[in-house]
C-alpha cells in the first residue's frame, strides 16, 4: 500500500488519530522561567511554552501519543504519554523536530498518577542532556522548564517537592512502544502506515535511497536504519561512561536519540555492574549490559515488524546488530581519544581491551582515564592525579599498541579545555548539591555555572 505524505503539512495529523488523542495541558497556579536554551533557536516566545497556546499552522491541541511497552522486560498495555503531550512539529535545514512537555498534567493514560513533573526531575534532565551533548552523544535537548508553584508528593524522595514542566526538542516521539501496540492491536495497515511515516518524515534522506515501494521492502529497510541508529547509540552510551537506568521499549526512539531521563548516573569509575535505577535489584540495565538492552528492545520492533510483514524475517536482519554496534564502539573510542590509525593492520579491538583493562584493574576514575589519554599527551598522562597508575606491564602493553595511532585533529588536541588537570564531569554528588542549593537556597548559580562547564568542551567529541 502506497501512503501519500504532504512534506509541508504537520506530519503527525497526517499520521490520523489512531495514534494520538488531544488533550488539555493542566492549569499551573505560578510560572517562573528557570531555564531557556540559549543554542536552540525556534520561531517561539517563552510564554507560548507555559500555557500552551496553540502555534499559527501547528497543532490546535496537544496530543498525548499512544503507545505500550517492554517495562523491564515485562510487557505492559496500559502506558502512553501519562504526564506530556507532542506541543508542537518544526522543520529545521529540511529535518522535521518535536516539542514535546513532560509533567504538562494528566492525560488518558496517566493511570492515576497527577501528571506532573518535580523541579528536581527538569534540573537533571537538563543537566544531563546538555553533559551527553557535550559527550557526542545522539540525546533530545532540554528547551527550557518552568516552576509551576505546586508541592507534589512523591514516594521516592523527599516531599512535598517543588513541580516543572520541561519542554524537550527532539527527532520525533516515536518508540519501538508506539509499534508495539499496533502489533497488540492486530493493526496491520497501521504498523505499514507508520512505517513509512517514518521514512517519509524521520529519514527523509536515507529514504530518497529506497527504489521500492514495496511495503515489506520498506519494513526491511526501516529496521535496518533503526538497527544501525541505535548499536551507534549504544556506543556512544558506553563510551560516555552513561547509565540511563530505565531502557525500555517505550524509552527507546526510532530515531536512535537518547530521550526520557529517569534515574541516570554517570560512570564515576569503570564497573560493568553499576546500576542507575535504586530499583534495578537485578542489574537489568547496568553498564555493561546496555548494548544487550538495546537489541533485545530492537527484537521486539522486528516482531511488531513480523506482524504485519510475515516475509520479513527480522532476526536476520537484527544479526547486524554485534558487527554495527563493535564498528561504531571502535570509531566512537578513537573519537573520544582524538586518535587514528596510521595502520591498516592496527587492533583497535585490543587497544579497547587493554585500555578498560587497565581501567578496570586500577578502578580508575571513567572520564578523567579518557581526559588523560586524549591526544597522547604524555604531559597530561604525567601530570594526571592517576599518574602513578600510569607505569607497569599493563600500561606499557597499552602504550606500545598506541603507538599504531597518531592524533586525528590537532586544533582539538591544543584546545585549552585539555589544560585543565581534569574533566568536567556530572557524578551523583555533583548533582546533589546543585539541587540542595537551588531547593534550600533558590540559589540558581551552581546550576547556571555547571551548564556554562559543560558547553566549554563542546564538540571535541564529535
Amino acid at each position: 500500500m502506497t501512503f501519500h505524505w504532504n512534506k509541508n503539512s504537520i506530519p503527525i495529523l497526517q499520521l490520523g488519530s489512531d495514534f494520538f488523542d488531544p488533550v488539555t495541558p493542566a492549569v499551573f497556579p505560578d510560572q517562573k522561567l528557570r531555564y531557556w536554551n540559549p543554542q536552540i533557536q525556534l520561531p517561539i516566545e517563552s510564554k507560548n511554552l507555559w500555557n500552551f497556546k496553540p502555534l499559527e499552522n501547528n497543532l490546535q491541541a496537544p496530543l498525548a501519543l499512544r503507545y505500550h511497552g517492554h517495562q523491564f522486560q515485562h510487557y505492559n498495555p496500559q502506558i502512553g504519554d501519562g504526564r506530556g503531550f507532542l506541543y508542537a512539529q518544526f522543520q529545521i535545514n529540511k529535518q522535521w523536530y518535536d516539542l514535546g512537555t513532560k509533567g504538562s498534567g494528566q492525560t488518558p493514560y496517566s493511570r492515576g498518577g497527577d501528571g506532573r513533573l518535580t523541579l528536581k526531575g527538569a534540573v537533571r534532565e537538563a543537566l544531563a542532556t546538555e553533559m551527553l551533548e557535550s559527550l557526542g552523544v545522539d540525546t533530545s535537548k532540554t528547551l527550557c522548564f518552568f516552576e509551576t508553584g505546586e508541592r507534589l508528593e512523591r514516594g521516592d524522595e523527599p516531599s512535598p517537592t517543588r513541580s516543572a514542566v520541561l519542554t524537550r526538542l527532539s527527532r520525533g516521539h516515536i518508540r519501538i512502544g508506539t509499534f508495539q501496540r499496533l502489533a497488540f492491536l492486530k493493526q496491520t495497515e497501521n504498523i505499514k502506515k507508520l512505517v513509512s511515516y517514518c521514512l517519509n518524515f524521520y529519514f527523509e534522506e536515507q529514504n530518497k535511497n529506497l527504489a521500492s515501494t514495496d511495503d515489506t521492502a520498506a519494513a526491511k529497510y526501516f529496521l535496518e536504519l533503526v538497527c544501525q541508529k541505535n548499536a551507534a547509540l549504544a556506543a556512544q552510551i558506553m563510551t560516555s561512561g552513561f547509565v540511563h537506568g530505565v531502557l525500555n521499549t517505550d524509552n527507546i526512539n526510532i530515531s536512535g536519540e537518547l530521550f526520557d531521563y529517569g534515574p541516570y548516573r554517570f560512570l564515576p569509575t569503570y564497573d560493568p555492574d553499576f546500576t542507575a535505577a535504586y530499583f534495578d535489584h537485578q542489574g537489568l540495565y547496568a553498564f555493561g549490559r546496555q548494548p544487550h538492552s538495546i537489541l533485545w528492545n530492537l527484537q521486539q520492533l522486528g516482531l511488531s515488524l513480523d506482524e504485519a510483514h510475515p516475509e520479513l524475517h527480522s532476526e536476520t536482519i537484527l544479526e547486524r546488530f554485534s558487527d554495527d554496534f563493535h564498528h561504531a564502539l571502535e570509531s566512537q573510542f578513537l573519537r573520544r581519544l582524538n586518535l587514528k590509525s596510521t595502520d591498516t593492520t592496527s587492533d583497535i579491538a585490543s587497544v579497547m581491551a587493554s585500555f578498560f583493562q587497565l581501567m578496570s584493574a586500577h578502578k580508575l576514575l571513567f572520564e578523567q582515564t579518557f581526559f588523560d589519554f586524549h591526544s597522547l599527551d604524555l604531559k597530561r598522562l604525567q601530570s594526571s592525579p592517576q599518574n602513578q597508575y600510569y607505569q607497569g606491564k599493563l600500561f606499557d602493553l597499552l602504550m606500545n599498541q598506541f603507538k599504531s595511532f597518531s592524533v586525528a585533529d590537532l586544533s582539538k588536541a591544543r584546545h585549552a579545555y585539555f589544560l585543565r588537570t581534569g574533566p568536567e564531569t556530572l557524578l551523583i554528588d555533583e548533582i546533589e548539591s546543585i539541587w540542595t542549593a537551588i531547593d534550600q537556597k533558590d540559589d540558581w548559580s551552581l546550576f547556571h555555572n555547571k551548564l556554562q562547564s559543560i558547553r566549554t568542551f563542546r564538540g571535541l567529541y564529535e
